[in-house]
């Protein structure tokens, strides 16, 4: 009975759509994805016309066959005729399965798409090619001596990515009914942006139902950072899910595709186009990352893995939120505004987020700068020289003299001060915006690659797809891990995610203890200086997540927080956390220990926060499942620290001299090119410095205003 009851639902749907009313619903693929058996269920459900290309339109034009035709004309000419033919037709309100090779026909799918929703029907490569074989199908267009049928499939790609509204994933055996029905679904999200809104983590249940028309979408969120109440914002209802097929039809994508797959399900296509998006994920991942697997997964020893994410322009993991969040920010603000993008950074942020924003297009920055906070005395000399080495015309870093914390709240204060936002808007037509991972764009990004981790284990063969991985993750402010969290969400298969603190251990305690405690507590210099933070911003969205979307509840924690410097969660919560989370501490020593120790065994150099999680690893797991740990930072960052756990004796402060000492010992990895080009820049010694002070803080983002954009 359910289809017979879906088909009606559909059917008013559709009918109350006027869109798809007169639009044509298109359907693209590969050969043999199943394109017209699709098209007809369809057609069925929603009670259309259906129209074969092949079929309906190719031979009734010719009068042959479509493999007679190619045998006569050849493969150039065929192409040329079957898009003449496309020019010529016209529909509306119809289901059109498309032939293989329409995409290739620039002007016949330009036609084509002018009345129509095009749905991609995304089969894995190996699924096409057996299905082929077992439709005996032994000549496409395309082919000739020298030239395989798998080659031709994989140049095929770049053309039905080019012209897609919607993507389907079809891993492999599925049922045609199955995918009209997701093909329905898709389309369904497609014309419904109104249903995938975000909230406040702050907001209760009752405000949200009376505000129902002040709704946030993607973009809006990009450009806020914060939420008015001092929240942040997360997608109303969670993440959309794939199906194991789903993932499984990802295993051999290489890790762009895979990225624009995911991300796809977290930005709806009213917000930034397939196309749009596409086009972002090249610009970010495509030359700026020095390994072509962009995070490749080593093998480090037993059943431990390490996720290397430090092969970006910045040499940390912020590099693959940050190549992508400028592009996506700059496409999603109005073009009416200027946009002063405020970061503050405990060592890796500040260098990623300059170096990011500073390579958008030049009409982008005319209307787009940024300014890095960070700590004057708490940061590595090797990444405060990176900071001030990344600053370019629309991109600043000011050294505060205080500590991380001090910089977050003061960030924190300044968009929740309505008069001070409202005095820029007014005075200088500039907005404020935040580029910490309180943005929820930020985040995006981090799922792809704990997912293409998992991924390149099934792929390598060590675990079939299904089996539990745990992940071990250096953790600071929650975003890494929340990452992993929400991937594990999506349907990757995560176990546990091991929280690895240093000796500001605020969250080891509050993991093992529902109590989250800052009375006494001093901030201890470490030396893995990015996850230095007793604040963890991002806890936030994960106890709005286990307590259920309760908004008030996460007020209640953070007010008392705020006023009071400590918080407990109610058992129950407590309980859910600790099925996904466990934690875990390192000692500075132990760190060391680390470094010399994995060095001396396997001639490879851990970071010093990737030596975190590795002692934490150690101690935690129970070596019944692989573990992935997070490499968050390339250990060319923190060249005393290295130096000093390795034994070799500093010759010199100067960062530059320390990277060619590490560099003699040719290690592995080599040191990072990005840092040395950086650090060889002259002029690394101009930066400006500031009080901790709110006034000064804004006076400073006041002058940078009228000397940037007016």
């Amino acid at each position: 009975s359910r289809p017979v009851v879906f088909a009606q639902i559909w059917k008013s749907w559709f009918s109350s759509h006027s869109l798809v009313g007169n639009k044509n619903i298109i359907l693209m693929g590969p050969p043999g994805a199943g394109k017209t058996t699709v098209g007809r269920i369809v057609g069925q459900k929603l009670d259309c016309p259906v129209i074969d290309i092949d079929d309906d339109v190719l031979e009734t034009t010719w009068n042959m066959s479509v493999s007679e035709k190619l045998q006569d004309v050849g493969n150039e000419q065929f192409l040329e005729e079957e898009g003449k033919a496309l020019l010529k037709f016209s529909a509306s309100g119809s289901v059109i399965s498309l032939t293989g090779s329409n995409p290739m026909h620039s002007a016949g799918m330009q036609h084509m798409k002018r009345n129509g929703i095009v749905v991609y029907l995304d089969v894995p490569t190996t699924v096409i090619m057996s299905r082929l074989k077992s439709m005996k199908v032994d000549r496409i267009v395309g082919q000739s001596p020298g030239i395989s049928l798998k080659d031709i499939l994989q140049f095929r790609k770049q053309f039905y990515k080019r012209w897609y509204d919607i993507r389907v994933l079809c891993g492999g055996d599925i049922a045609a009914e199955v995918v009209a029905e997701k093909v329905l679904d898709a389309l369904k999200r497609y014309q419904n942006s109104e249903l995938e809104t975000f909230i406040s983590t702050r907001s209760s249940r009752s405000g949200r139902s009376m505000e129902k028309d002040s709704h946030k979408y993607f973009s809006d969120v990009v450009t806020e950072g914060l939420a008015p109440d001092g929240g942040l914002f997360v997608p109303e209802g969670g993440l959309l899910k794939f199906t194991t097929g789903e993932w499984q039809s990802l295993v051999e994508a290489t890790y762009i595709e895979r990225a624009q797959v995911i991300l796809e399900r977290c930005i709806h296509p009213a917000d930034v186009p397939a196309s749009k998006l596409a086009e972002i994920i090249g610009t970010a991942y495509g030359e700026n990352f020095t390994c072509s697997k962009i995070a490749p997964v080593r093998h480090l020893a037993g059943n431990q893995f390490l996720l290397e994410l430090f092969h970006g322009p910045t040499a940390s993991f912020k590099d693959f939120a940050l190549q992508m969040v400028p592009h996506i920010f700059a496409y999603c603000i109005p073009r009416n505004c200027n946009y002063l993008v405020l970061v503050a950074t405990s060592g890796d942020t500040g260098s990623a987020v300059l170096d990011g924003f500073s390579r958008l297009h030049d009409t982008d920055k005319q209307r787009i700068a940024v300014m890095n906070f960070f700590p004057e005395d708490g940061v590595s000399p090797i990444q405060k020289s990176q900071m001030i080495g990344c600053q370019k015309e629309n991109a600043w870093s000011v050294g505060v003299k205080s500590d991380f914390d001090f910089c977050q709240t003061a960030i924190k204060q300044i968009f929740t001060n309505s008069d001070y936002t409202g005095f820029l808007t007014v005075e200088y037509g500039t907005a404020l915006a935040a580029a910490n991972s309180i943005n929820w764009a930020r985040l995006l990004p981090q799922i792809v690659y704990h997912a293409s981790a998992y991924l390149d284990l099934v792929h390598q063969d060590i675990i079939p797809f299904g089996s539990p991985v745990d992940v071990c993750i250096p953790t600071g402010n929650f975003g890494n891990i929340l990452a992993a969290l929400y991937a594990k969400m999506m349907g990757i298969p995560i176990r546990k995610c091991i929280c690895a603190s240093n000796e500001n251990n605020v969250l080891t305690d509050f993991i093992r203890t529902g109590v989250y405690d800052l009375r006494g507590r001093k901030l201890i210099p470490t030396f893995s200086p990015a996850v230095d933070i007793l604040k963890s911003s991002n806890l936030e969205r994960y106890l709005h997540l286990i307590a259920n979307e309760d908004g008030q509840l996460v007020t209640q924690l953070y007010n008392q927080l705020e006023n009071q410097g400590h918080f407990q969660l109610r058992k129950d919560l407590l309980e859910k956390l600790q099925q996904d989370l466990v934690a875990g501490w390192c000692s500075e020593e132990d760190c060391l220990a680390a470094i010399h120790s994995v060095y001396s065994t396997t001639g490879y150099i851990l970071d010093t926060h990737t030596a975190v999680a590795k002692v934490v690893a150690d101690r935690l797991q129970d070596r019944t499942c692989p573990i992935i740990i997070s490499s968050t930072a390339h250990y060319s960052k923190f060249a005393p620290a290295i130096l000093r756990a390795l034994r070799i004796a500093e010759i010199n402060q100067n960062p530059l001299s320390q990277l060619h000492l590490l560099s003699s010992y040719s290690p592995l990895p080599p040191v990072h090119w990005g840092l040395l080009e950086t650090l060889k820049k002259k002029g690394n010694e101009d930066h400006q410095v500031c009080a901790a002070d709110m006034s000064m803080l804004m006076s400073r983002i006041e002058t940078l205003i009228q000397n940037h954009f007016m």
